[in-house]
């Protein structure tokens, strides 16, 4: 493979889909993974024509399944003998009032937004550790940098995403491997468009800016921090919330 390959999780739509589209663009080979098979090939409908389908690998599995993740690295590995960036999208929110938090929903948050996470940056270090270069991009959020009612878990579990970046992009720097990670804020995506209009009017009082990010808008984010136009830049936080944080 003598082109770059990024691998996306949660790849199948809002800002994962966007990420697809935009490194494709950008000449990276693409490795999507989500839940979905059928997601996947609609998705891959929308890449830019012409894209070569011998250098896009879907990859289906469950977050919760660390041997699933496991094999889906050494399928990386035995596709393409390379991977130059990882784009860890794919999490979850459920939200609840402190005192209503299920176990169950707390255990799932945590294990798909952070330990899913943290094993996939483990699998790319690996694989870029290698080569000694790459460049892994965790999607925390403007919650897990600032918190929100409702959210503590979801809170909980984007702030270790961003502690764990922290810790990785240290140990990780020597081997010319970045880590970074962005915070979006209120972006229109599946998750917002099912808010009602006083929701909607709600959580727009919060933003400066006074609209929702499109999830273009990330991806070009994450464009940028996957190329060598970032090459000097690791374990940031990058807020993208239009002036929610402010």
């Amino acid at each position: 493979m003598d082109k770059p390959v990024a691998f996306i999780t949660g790849a199948s739509r809002g800002i994962g889909a966007a990420c697809a589209k935009a490194l494709a663009e950008d000449g990276f080979g693409l490795v999507l993974h989500a839940r979905s098979q059928e997601a996947l090939e609609a998705l891959m409908h929308e890449l830019p024509a012409g894209l070569d389908p011998v250098s896009v690998l879907p990859v289906v599995y469950e977050l919760q399944d660390s041997e699933a993740i496991g094999q889906a690295f050494q399928t990386i590995f035995k596709r393409f003998r390379r991977l130059d960036v990882l784009v860890n999208n794919a999490g979850v929110m459920e939200s609840a009032s402190l005192g209503m938090i299920a176990r169950d929903s707390l255990a799932r948050t945590l294990e798909v937004n952070l330990t899913a996470a943290i094993l996939h940056l483990q699998g790319a270090a690996k694989l870029m550790g290698r080569a000694g270069r790459g460049s892994i991009i965790n999607m925390s959020s403007v919650v897990g940098r600032w918190g929100a009612e409702g959210q503590v878990a979801y809170a909980a579990s984007k702030a270790g995403l961003i502690g764990a970046t922290l810790a990785a992009a240290k140990e990780l720097a020597a081997r010319q491997v970045r880590v970074n990670a962005i915070a979006p804020g209120i972006i229109d995506t599946d998750l917002h468009r099912q808010d009602g209009p006083e929701q909607r009017q709600r959580k727009l009082a919060l933003v400066r800016m006074g609209r929702m990010g499109e999830a273009r808008e990330v991806a070009q984010l994450v464009s940028f921090l996957a190329s060598d136009r970032a090459a000097y830049i690791t374990g940031q936080v990058i807020g993208i919330d239009g002036g929610m944080s402010l």
